[in-house]
């Protein structure tokens, strides 16, 4: 071995190659023993240590290297059960780390769901569409609000107030998108007045973003505004011009209002502005008219609805897309209660429902109705709740209103619009999904267009079952 230094004057040569034999086989045996522990080989190797070696070995060397061989096998054993015990250690402190560190991990998880809600709710998604801060206002606007005295939380000791001490402002799921035109709208001078704005903040209304932040701003008033006329005379009456503020409108005064239905082009509820025209003969029997010929017809009145009911039952009513609000008046005159949602498409009609001594609501078709389940006697609707609404949401609007109508309350459908294919294919079977009970079914075409459009109106008065 040309690599090994040895000393021919101390040592024979035969005993320096039997010397480097036994190292060499030290280190085999030893790395063997290395291999076997840590590959999780422990059992055959405690099969083999503290053997005695057979007598091939002893051709290699003496009894010393065989006793050495044997004393190296029982500390290799006795190492390889301290690292048995070691691992079996090693293992149990990893579960309990596990368990420690799960729990940990699972209320740091809890706490950043918990976080990333509040975030969102609180202007979170607004911050992920754009880098730049909300302004003032919009930031105020989303909240979310801490409570000055969180014990005294809305609903009470457990009464819905939620974990955290906080309120959060109303807001329209759409308005992130509109986000641009809801800063406009939020601009403006805190204590000062609002801008002048109907038009776009109806527009956003319309978009889905509804309900609106609120503002901290006064609304123009009226420049000449006099006091309302007095009910009854109130129902009939024209209101007078400096009752509103004219800026989002075509029209200028109620005069152009009135004549507008006589005038070309084409407007929402045109002549709804007339009090002395056709609003005036609306929803009553003609002169000479029969009840019988009622019964045959796509135009109901209100006797002769409130006849098919227990007297005085009906009390309080909702007319949705109720125009100038003729309906509710009708129904005044009759000692039932009727707020009427009406939105404001180039003309003021909830202003003009107001001047009349009726409630309006500025609020779209798309919207819950704010009302508590089984509050309603009646709810009626002319031409609104119709085919133009999409089909998931117009059926989603008239579960609504059967929330909203008390045991025995009744749906007016006035007018319900229609193709004829959707008749039978779509709409019958979507009002027997909701579950109304029909008291009135009537069915006939819409000639305006000509027969061959396949046209349909529908009026039908469709009870809430009492059980």
């Amino acid at each position: 071995m040309g690599s090994m230094d040895y000393d021919n004057d101390k040592k024979p040569r035969e005993q320096q190659i039997r010397k480097s034999r036994t190292m060499l086989l030290l280190l085999v045996l030893t790395n063997a023993a290395s291999i076997l522990i840590f590959s999780g080989a422990g059992a055959a190797l405690h099969a083999h240590v503290g053997r005695h070696y057979p007598a091939v070995v002893h051709a290699w060397g003496s009894a010393k290297l065989l006793r050495e061989l044997n004393v190296t096998g029982l500390a290799l054993a006795a190492s390889h059960a301290e690292v048995v015990d070691l691992s079996e250690r090693l293992t149990t402190a990893n579960k309990v780390m596990e368990t420690i560190l799960g729990g940990k991990a699972a209320k740091r998880d809890l706490e950043a769901a918990r976080e990333e809600q509040r975030e969102a709710a609180a202007g979170g998604l607004w911050q992920r569409d754009r880098d730049q801060d909300l302004g003032g206002e919009l930031k105020l606007a989303v909240g979310p609000h801490r409570l000055p005295h969180p014990r005294l939380m809305i609903g009470g000791a457990g009464g819905g107030g939620g974990g955290d001490a906080v309120m959060f402002p109303a807001l329209g799921q759409a308005c992130h998108r509109y986000r641009d035109e809801l800063e406009r709208y939020m601009n403006y001078t805190v204590g000062g007045e609002c801008p002048s704005d109907e038009v776009s903040t109806q527009r956003l209304m319309l978009k889905g973003c509804e309900p609106l932040p609120r503002r901290r701003c006064r609304p123009p008033t009226p420049a000449g505004y006099v006091e309302p006329t007095p009910l009854p005379a109130s129902l009939w009456a024209i209101p007078p011009d400096t009752s509103i503020v004219w800026d989002a409108y075509t029209c200028k005064s109620y005069g152009c209002l009135v004549n507008r239905g006589k005038a070309k082009g084409s407007y929402d509820c045109k002549d709804c502005f007339d009090l002395r025209g056709r609003e005036k003969g609306r929803w009553v029997r003609r002169p000479g008219e029969k009840a019988d010929d009622e019964r045959n017809s796509l135009d109901y009145t209100i006797d002769g609805v409130l006849g098919l009911l227990p007297k005085g039952s009906v009390r309080i009513g909702l007319d949705i897309g109720g125009g100038s609000g003729t309906f509710a008046a009708r129904m005044r005159e009759r000692g039932v209660t009727v707020v009427t949602t009406s939105m404001n498409f180039d003309g003021p009609f909830n202003s003009f429902i107001a001047s009349r001594g009726l409630v309006p609501m500025h609020l779209s078709v798309a919207s819950r109705l704010p009302f508590f389940d089984g509050t309603l006697d009646v709810v009626h609707s002319m031409h609104v709740l119709s085919s133009w609404i999409p089909d998931a949401m117009l059926e989603s609007a008239l579960f609504d209103v059967y929330r909203v109508l008390r045991p025995g309350g009744v749906l007016w459908l006035d007018h319900f619009f229609c193709l004829g294919t959707q008749l039978d294919a779509t709409y019958l079977p979507m009002f027997d999904r909701i579950g109304f009970k029909k008291l009135r079914w009537h069915a006939g075409r819409k000639l305006d267009r000509g027969i061959h459009m396949d046209e349909w109106y529908i009026s039908a008065l469709l009870q809430k079952p009492r059980r």
